[in-house]
């Protein structure tokens, strides 16, 4: 069974936040050469794809047939779908990195949805921990003044709106992974509904022609859905076995992953000392928000 890890939630939690920044800066490349909506499409159609490919041995069919499926049903026509539409909107005007930085304040949203409505506790060391990681995202977001901006102050709002909706969905996962316990069926269904929603926007407004653009594009946004869709599994797993004031403040830890991918991988960036700052702050941070689980 998905369920039966031996990795704990605060681990599974810094495994989707990785694997999150990876995919971030993956559809960065694929930006380059192909269209935002399209992209958004393959890379969701990637996700459902690799789940499909895992049914004969993962899938409980019955599950189907259960009322809780129509809560990832209803997740599904909203994450990924609009929230990744958003974030691939913002990544193209403002970069992967400010992107994934400005989505860091879902701890906020999660945490109101795990105390208002789940009823979970709030430890200080977690307490501490969220407010941590929230100040080392926001040190990131910290901009060059010699540096003039080329994107619209609106677009601020973009990755804040995706950060919204991931938060919901968060919470409603774990309500319907009550029901249904199963990281692997929530994650399949979501990313099931999300391909048909953006497939059939996609035929409707007949925008065919950017997947023709670039076959690098293409492969570039199919290689970023297998990374969201195994960050997804992890996350699910995550919010299954663990609380969402302890899961959702580490997954936002992935601005420090998008900027460090950047310098040592990517090149797009330089180490500086806000990032070395952001570094030291995060990880105290985690071991807090382990430790007051």
């Amino acid at each position: 069974m998905i369920t039966d890890v031996i990795i704990p939630p605060y681990g599974l939690a810094l495994i989707a936040a990785f694997l999150f920044a990876l995919g971030g800066q993956i559809q960065h490349i694929g930006l380059q050469s192909i269209d935002a909506r399209a992209g958004t499409m393959l890379s969701i159609g990637s996700s459902a794809g690799i789940y499909w490919l895992a049914a004969p041995v993962m899938l409980n069919p019955d599950y189907f047939l259960h009322p809780a499926a129509l809560i990832f049903v209803g997740l599904g026509l909203i994450r990924p779908a609009l929230s990744a539409n958003l974030s691939v909107a913002a990544i193209r005007l403002i970069g992967p990195t400010l992107t994934t930085t400005l989505a860091a304040t879902s701890p906020l949203f999660g945490t109101a949805f795990g105390i208002l409505i789940l009823g979970e506790l709030l430890t200080w060391q977690v307490a501490l921990g969220t407010l941590g990681i929230i100040t080392a995202v926001l040190i990131l977001t910290r901009r060059d003044k010699r540096i003039p901006a080329t994107w619209p102050l609106w677009a601020l709002a973009l990755p804040v709106g995706a950060a919204m909706i991931r938060s919901f969905g968060h919470g409603l996962t774990k309500i319907g992974m009550e029901y249904i316990p199963d990281p692997y069926f929530a994650g399949l269904v979501g990313f099931t509904v999300s391909l048909m929603l953006t497939a059939t926007l996609h035929l409707m407004k007949k925008e065919r022609k950017p997947l023709k653009q670039s076959k690098a594009g293409v492969y570039w946004f199919l290689l970023a859905g297998t990374m969201f869709g195994s960050a997804i599994l992890a996350l699910n797993t995550a919010l299954l076995n663990g609380s969402i004031v302890t899961v959702v403040p580490i997954v936002a830890a992935s601005p420090i992953f998008s900027m460090l991918l950047s310098v040592l991988i990517f090149r797009r960036e330089h180490l500086n000392l806000r990032i070395i700052i952001a570094v030291f702050v995060v990880m105290p941070s985690v071991v807090l928000i382990a430790l007051g689980k």
